[in-house]
């Protein structure tokens, strides 16, 4: 797996095998996966990714620490 970052474009890449895209579907406004003649993922891109990024994280980083978990 290779992930990767375009800042100019606020793209973000995530490739899960090394062979070229046969056609794309988009999975939500902001998230397209890439499809193998075959039908397996090939690559994942997150369009607006400072953002689409963030608002999955939100949640996450709003809920409180759990109790009786212990930080190392």
């Amino acid at each position: 797996m290779k992930i990767e970052y375009y800042p100019d474009s606020d793209i973000l890449e995530i490739r899960i095998l090394d062979e070229k895209p046969k056609y794309g579907e988009e999975y939500s406004e902001n998230i397209i996966i890439h499809y193998s003649e075959e039908k397996s993922v090939v690559k994942i891109e997150i369009l607006d990714a400072s953002k689409t990024i963030l608002s999955f994280l939100q949640p996450i980083l709003e809920q409180k620490p759990l109790k009786g978990v212990v930080k190392v």
